[in-house]
Formats: structure tokens, C-alpha cells, sequence
């Protein structure tokens, strides 16, 4: 398998990549698939930059659930007046329950599976458990930009009920901007990428709905 290192870099251990002239190139064949960067607008240019070096713990899948998980517990947390406070309170402890849930169950599944590296290597319970925490990042990661709004409204920084309300609005950018990357990276038209991001948007946009029709 051929070593992306000189490129990307370690992403586990953040090394800097080792030819950064490649980068441009890589991310055309890697990150757009068919499509070259040199055809992308500034704006695609610096979204796919920015998807490059945020997906070790963020634009990846865990992340896309976590955003949508959060943004259901708002939804049911905050849909009856209760405080920015609780509404954090709760997030913050079921995220962490079901980030733990995650990292536990696939360390489980993975202890005993056989490494790729070519050799007669086998995953042990600390290398399992370390692969299934980075690969749990981004539920962690997601959950952030919801939580340090609800913790603005807990602080009075912003109104409480606007920041129950803007911690819902945020998970619905964080969708639409993840589903607008991942259909620039297939090379999709505009009309393609605009009903993917819409696609994307709408799971934080139902539970939009679903608090407004429960409250």
C-alpha cells in the first residue's frame, strides 16, 4: 500500500507531511476523486483544506452521528423552557456515555483481529483500545460548537432561550457543510451539491421541527 505520509502527514501523531509540492495533487486524487483541485472555486479550495486537516477528529462519520445526536438531545432537552444549564448538563453526560458505549464496543470487536501491516501481528486490548478512541474522536469533536453555545447561555453571554435554539441551528450548519464537502469530493455539479447539502441539513432540521411541534 503506498504511503501518503510524504503528503499528509502522520495523522495520528500530527508529523508534518514530508512534500508539501504533492499536497495539490493528492487531494485532487484522494479528497475530489476525478475532479482536479485546479477546477475548484477558492471557496472548495479551503473547505477541502480544512476537511484535510480536521478529519482525524471531525468529517468523519462518528462526527456526523455526534452532530446529530446532540442535536436530538436539545431538541428533547430544551423543548419544554428548561434552561441553557440543563440543556448543557444533559448533552455533555450523554455524549460521554454514548462516546464510552462506542470506544468499549469497538475495542471489543477489534481485540484478536489481525493488523494489515503484512506480518502475524494481532490487536492487543491497549492498541485496540487506543485505534477505537481515535476513531471515536469526532463524536467528541461535533459535539463542541452545540456546547459552547448552550455554555454562552448558561453564562448570560446570550439569551437562554436563543442559546437552546442556536445550539440547534449550529448542528444544522455543521450537516450542511459536512454534506456539501462530501459531494465537492465526488466531483458533483452544483445543483448536485446543493441537494446534498439540503439532504445533509434536514436531519438537524427535523428536530427543529420536532421541538417546535412538542413545545
Amino acid at each position: 500500500m503506498k504511503d501518503h505520509t510524504y503528503i499528509f502527514g502522520n495523522l495520528s501523531t500530527g508529523e508534518a507531511p514530508r512534500n508539501r509540492a504533492a499536497h495539490s495533487d493528492e487531494v485532487s486524487r484522494l479528497y475530489a476523486y476525478d475532479m482536479n483541485v485546479s477546477e475548484l472555486n477558492a471557496t472548495d479550495k479551503s473547505l477541502l483544506e480544512i476537511h484535510r486537516k480536521l478529519r482525524p477528529g471531525f468529517g468523519t462519520e462518528t462526527a456526523v452521528y455526534g452532530t446529530i445526536l446532540v442535536s436530538g438531545l436539545v431538541a428533547v432537552s430544551s423543548a419544554h423552557g428548561e434552561s441553557s444549564a440543563k440543556v448543557l448538563i444533559t448533552v455533555a453526560a450523554t455524549v460521554l456515555v454514548f462516546w464510552g458505549a462506542h470506544v468499549f464496543a469497538g475495542t471489543v470487536a477489534r481485540v484478536g483481529d489481525r493488523m494489515t501491516d503484512g506480518e502475524e501481528h494481532v490487536y492487543g486490548v491497549r492498541l485496540a483500545l487506543r485505534h477505537s478512541a481515535r476513531r471515536s474522536l469526532g463524536m467528541l469533536v461535533s459535539s463542541l460548537p452545540p456546547l459552547v453555545v448552550l455554555l454562552l447561555g448558561t453564562t448570560r453571554v446570550i439569551p437562554d432561550e436563543f442559546a437552546n435554539e442556536c445550539a440547534l441551528w449550529v448542528g444544522v450548519v455543521i450537516l450542511a457543510i459536512l454534506g456539501y464537502i462530501a459531494f465537492v469530493r465526488r466531483g458533483s455539479s452544483i445543483p448536485a451539491r446543493v441537494l446534498g447539502t439540503l439532504a445533509t441539513a434536514s436531519f438537524g432540521l427535523v428536530f427543529i421541527a420536532l421541538k417546535a411541534f412538542v413545545h
